[in-house]
């Protein structure tokens, strides 16, 4: 028992410093958005900001995934999955089960994505004209993690009839 806290402690401080990166691409794409104003007031041009702004803003959409499910930000049907009662269990894992496989296979798919674009040299169109791979990194990393997260939430709840999904206050009084 003492192996699955451990391992428990370790996901949710890997989904906990995913977000803390999303964070830091949020905060980058205000030192972006903010350094091409004040660079308009002056009559100047940043080359390639807006380009990378859309990278930090891919970067922060897909590492913010895993914290932002374990902590109820994601959209549920937690009306439905109440009004099922015992049956409550089986939709849970259900529906665990689907998101694994569905998350997995995106993760799959971004990866290979990601390689293939450093295979052939992809560079972007913009123009920053950078390897595109570079920020298609961040999303892949996002992909995997948000897989690892909900296959983690399937067998939590498997084992444990719950799974690792922190209640929001609208959860917390439907119970």
């Amino acid at each position: 028992m003492a192996t699955f806290g451990i391992l428990r402690s370790a996901l949710d401080g890997l989904y906990r410093y995913a977000g803390y990166l999303a964070a830091v691409f949020l905060v980058l794409i205000l030192c972006f958005v903010s350094m091409q104003m004040i660079a308009r007031w002056i009559g100047e041009i940043v080359t390639g900001a807006p380009d990378i702004t859309g990278y930090c803003m891919a970067a922060a959409s897909f590492l913010a995934m895993p914290y932002a499910l374990n902590n109820g930000s994601h959209i549920r049907v937690n009306l439905l999955l109440n009004a099922l009662g015992g049956k409550r269990w089986w939709a849970e894992v259900w529906c665990w089960a689907i998101a694994s496989y569905l998350t997995f296979l995106f993760a799959r798919y971004a990866v290979k994505l990601t390689y293939e674009s450093y295979r052939f040299n992809d560079i972007s169109q913009g123009q920053d004209a950078w390897p595109i791979w570079i920020p298609q990194v961040a999303m892949a990393v996002g992909t995997v993690l948000l897989a690892i997260c909900a296959l983690d939430n399937l067998i939590t709840t498997l084992f444990t009839g719950k799974d690792n999904i922190k209640p929001t206050v609208v959860d917390v009084s439907a119970e």
